[in-house]
Order: structure tokens, then sequence, then C-alpha cells
């Protein structure tokens, strides 16, 4: 991006209804045209909301995120550079490069390191933090040539990485990824030494756009897609397994199959952090299964679900999977060597994000999967992930089950032999705070909370955070239904109530407002209710219990309300865990 496109750009009115997105922008240097690309790659990331900046003083990068630990920010921006580490890392601090010096340089370096992990750890607490560690070359103070690297610098650079790796682990803090910024902005380019001196500014232009433009994409993370859709023949395999037999299709290097081989990797990676995979296949089912069975292919058969392996239209077969996953299609990726399967794809579901695998076209392979991590890319993965197909799996075998019973379902309930378990206390929950904000059809309000308002929710008089964990005899769903709310003078407020589709239909959602009324002893719940385009399994549900006259706010159920139109509640509640 260039800088008039980026005035242009924040020149563009904005709703006035505009949600306004908080950042503080914390930087030992005068922030100049960072500043101007950061909020400009956000207004094109969120066109409908209005991110407001705001800056620290001059030189005082570890006093601005103190500062703003304090604030309501909604993030904060952290961009550390070699003359915050040690001012003698510097242009603009003169007296510090004899060599002698070093080891102090390097010693006041990790003293400093120290105190920013602490201070950036502390503000995480709070809201997100997105941190970019020094990007620019460190001055020639070295007795080494710059073709050696000497102990002092790889001291320094080893200081750096053992913070960035910190803070990599925790829940709310984003990283900057050197490597893509690498490939977007050369080291050689970066550096700005006129600027720096003259105005405290140090990137040239076209380094503060492309930094600007991942910091923001950090701020800002668009939705990770849920499912990939493959397809089998001179995708998953070299050869089209109908015409040369089950034993004669390859993903060897010697085959020329290897960009095979990387791709049933990448998938079964992909699979392990949660990702949906299901295959679509114009093709004979049996041969398909016989090509699963081969003890040297490297994706398991267990992490693909659901299979559609027929002669009809590929576009049926991927119908048929959005709905055993029972995801839309805008968060799904289908492959397929041919393009035209793609374009019928997509002609049905234009939504659908679609790929022509790039078969032994090496450079365009590497690319291709760039583009798959980042479309599913995820800060960290939770249990919940591993389980997500084996959920899936159960879900489509429960629900089959259940439309096929031919007695009570409270008898098919019972049969099941379902077991909850219940988790309730203060803690922060990163797999709650997934559902809060990216479940839709069981969500009491629809509002999304950010990372500083859940934080500061769970910080109010008498808050509480449930979780509740489902297993069966069909498989376990994991961690399913989390509720945010308080607790005062016996009456229970919730402020957020979601559950994921896999638990549709169990009663699990009884069993939550069960456990709030007995475990906090109350004589009413207080919900804050809103219709959605989304939510109506939720609405019916509520309808349920409290009648069908329903309009957005408080919604009140009482504990007798409940205990009149609950229906039995068969599932064994296992452990309960209070914090």
């Amino acid at each position: 991006m260039k800088l008039v496109d980026a005035l242009e750009i924040l020149r563009r009115p904005v709703p006035d209804d505009a949600n306004v997105l908080r950042i503080t922008l914390a930087c030992g240097f005068t922030p100049l045209h960072l500043e101007t690309f950061i909020a400009a790659e956000l207004r094109q990331a969120l066109p409908s909301v209005r991110p407001e900046l705001s800056v620290g003083r001059f030189d005082d990068l570890v006093g601005t995120i103190r500062t703003a630990r304090d604030g309501n920010d909604d993030a904060v921006v952290v961009v550390v550079e070699w003359p915050d580490v040690d001012p003698r890392l510097g242009l603009r601090r003169l007296g510090g490069w004899r060599t002698s010096d070093l080891d102090e340089v390097v010693a006041d370096a990790e003293r400093q390191l120290v105190r920013l992990a602490s201070e950036v750890s502390e503000t995480a607490e709070r809201t997100r933090v997105v941190c970019s560690l020094p990007t620019l070359p460190i001055p020639p103070v070295f007795a080494q040539g710059t073709y050696e690297a000497g102990a002092h610098e790889l001291e320094l650079r080893a200081l750096v990485a053992s913070l960035a790796r910190e803070l990599a682990r925790h829940p709310s803090i984003r990283v900057a990824g050197a490597q893509r910024l690498a490939a977007e902005s050369p080291p050689s380019t970066r550096h700005d030494p006129k600027s720096e001196l003259a105005t405290g500014f140090p990137y040239t232009r076209e380094h503060a756009s492309a930094l600007a433009r991942i910091l923001a994409r950090l701020v800002a993370a668009p939705p990770a897609k849920k499912g990939l859709i493959t397809d089998l023949d001179d995708t998953l395999w070299n050869g089209i397994v109908g015409e040369i037999g089950t034993e004669n299709v390859s993903w060897e290097e010697a085959s020329g199959g290897h960009a095979h081989a990387l791709y049933q990797q990448f998938l079964a990676s992909l699979a392990s952090a949660g990702v949906l995979i299901g295959a679509a296949s114009k093709n004979d089912s049996a041969v398909v299964e016989d090509v699963f069975a081969r003890d040297d292919i490297l994706l398991d058969k267990e992490a693909v679900f659901p299979f559609e392996v027929h002669w009809n239209a590929k576009s049926e077969s991927v119908g048929r999977i959005l709905d055993a996953w029972n995801v839309a299609a805008d968060s799904v990726v289908f492959v397929d060597d041919s393009p035209m399967e793609v374009a019928q794809v997509q002609s049905v579901f234009p939504e659908i994000e679609g790929f022509v695998f790039p078969g032994s076209d090496y450079r365009a392979l590497g690319e291709f999967f760039v583009r798959l991590r980042d479309l599913f890319g995820k800060h960290a993965t939770t249990d919940e992930d591993a389980l997500r197909t084996m959920s899936i799996r159960s879900s489509v075998g429960f629900r089959t089950s259940a439309a096929a019973v031919t007695h009570s379902m409270e008898d098919f309930l019972r049969e099941a032999r379902g077991e909850i378990t219940f988790s309730c206390g203060r803690e922060r929950d990163a797999r709650a705070f997934e559902l809060i904000n990216k479940t839709n059809q069981f969500n009491l309000n629809g509002k999304r909370l950010g990372e500083n308002a859940f934080a500061s929710a769970l910080l109010l008089p008498g808050a509480f955070l449930l979780s509740a964990g489902y297993k069966d005899k069909y498989g376990p769903l994991g961690s399913i239904a989390a509720v945010l709310g308080q607790v005062a003078s016996g009456v229970v407020t919730v402020h957020s109530w979601v559950m994921s589709c896999r638990a549709f239909s169990r009663r699990i959602e009884h069993h939550c407002l069960s456990f709030l009324f007995e475990n906090f002893e109350a004589t009413q719940l207080v919900l804050a209710y809103a219709p959605t385009e989304r939510n109506r399994p939720l609405q019916e549900f509520l309808a349920s219990i409290v009648g069908d006259d329903l309009s957005a706010g408080e919604v009140v159920v009482s504990r007798e309300a409940f205990e009149q139109r609950s229906p039995a509640l068969v599932h064994e509640v296992g452990g309960v865990r209070r914090g």
C-alpha cells in the first residue's frame, strides 16, 4: 500500500453507527507513517469499524504499555526495535560502540527484555496484544565483519528469540511472523537512517506498509476456515484408481507423486489441528476403500469424514458434506485437480473458496500450502480440536439413530449413556471464549466479546464462567457449552450463553439451566436475550420454557417454571469442578 492510498482509505466515510476499535500503538520511536498504514489496513479489513489509534511518548515503550494496561483498548500493538532493547543499538545515541561495552550491552538487553516480557504479559491479561520484535539490522557495533556472526550478536538474537517464544505461548499475545515479513519486506529495504535521524521514524515507507499489514491482520484476524473438501484422483494421489488399480496409484518421489505425499501430509496436519477434512470423488467406493487400506498412505482414513464417493456432480457431494458438518459454505475450501470441477462447485456454492491442485509445480505447491495455512491458521490448538472430526462423526451417528428411534426420545437418551461434566469459576477458558465468538445457532444474543471485554466480565462482582463437556456411547463431543454471567442475591444474570450445534437435541441446554439453579441456589435466571437471524434453535428452546412471547431484552426464567416445563434430565452429571 502506498501512503497516498492509505490516506485516501482513511478519508472514506464511516457509518454513523460504526463500532469504535480502540488501539494503543506502543513503540519507542515516532510512529509517523506506521500509524497511518495500520489505521488504513484496519479500515480495509473492517469497513464498518472506526479504528482509533493512540500513541505514547517518544522513547517510552514500557511506559506506554503500562498506561495502556489501565485503559479500555480492544488491542495493544507493541513494536520493539533494537534501541528499545538497548539505546546503544540505535543511531541516535552516541558513545557505546567500544568492544569493552558489548558485555554490558548484552547484560542490559537481557534485563530490559525480561522487563518487557513482564509488562506485555501483564497487559495481555486484560486485552489482546500484538507484538513485533526487532525488524531492522543491528548497527555494525561488533568486532567481527558482517559476514561473520559473533558471540555478542548471537546472544542478543537469542535473547529476542527467547522473548518471542515466551510471548507466543500466551493465549492473548500474537507475535508477528518474521518469515512472512521477510517475504514481503526484504531486510535490506527496511531501514531509513536519514528519516530516523531527522524525524525519529526509522522505517522506509515500503517496510512500514508491509509491517502494518501484518500487524493489522493480527489485530483483526478473519475467522479461520473450518473445513476442506478434497478430490482424490490426481489430487490426493497420482493416477486414476479406477483405471490403473489400487496398487498403482502413487505418492512416491520415484513415480512423480511426491507432491501428493506432501498434500496428504499437509491435510493430516490440518486434521490434527481440528480442521474438518471431507472427500468428494467421482469413483467406485470399494476401490477408494482399498487405497485407504494401504499401509503407506499418509492421511489416515479416520481423519476424513464424510466420504462422498459416487458418480454424481461434485456440487451434490459438497452439499451433503456441508449438511453433515453443519457449517456454512463460506467456511469451507474445495480442492480439485480439475478447473472445471472447481468452477462447477463454485457455481452452486459461490461462497466456497476453490483451489486447483498444482500437481508437480512445486513453486506453486509451496504457495498453495502457504495460502491454505493462512486460511486455516489459528493461534493455538485445544483438546476439542483433536476431537472435532470424531465428534462430527458421533453427532451424525446420534442424529441417524435418533431419527430411526421407534420408542420415546427419553428412552433413547438413556440408552445413549450420556455424561455431562461442568466446570464453574472465574478463570479464563480459551474454548469458552472461542464458542462465544463463533457459535451462532444456539447463542443467547449474538454478541461477540473481545479479549478485553471477556477478561473484564470475569472481574465483575459475582462473575462466573460455566463450561460443559459431553460424551456418550457415540463418542465424545468435548467442551460444547459456555455460560458467562453474574450472581447476586439469589438471582443469576446470564450475559452470554452458547452451545455447539453438535450438542443439539440432547437436552444439554436443560442440564445447563438446572446446574445454574442448583449450584447457585437461584430462584430465577435473568437471560440477556436478543433474537438474531441464526439463533432459531435458541429461540425455540426459550419458547418451550417461558412461552412464545419472546422479545429482546431480559427473559426471566423462574425455577418453578423451569421444573414444570423441563423434560426428564437423564444424562449422568460427572465431575463438577468449581473455581
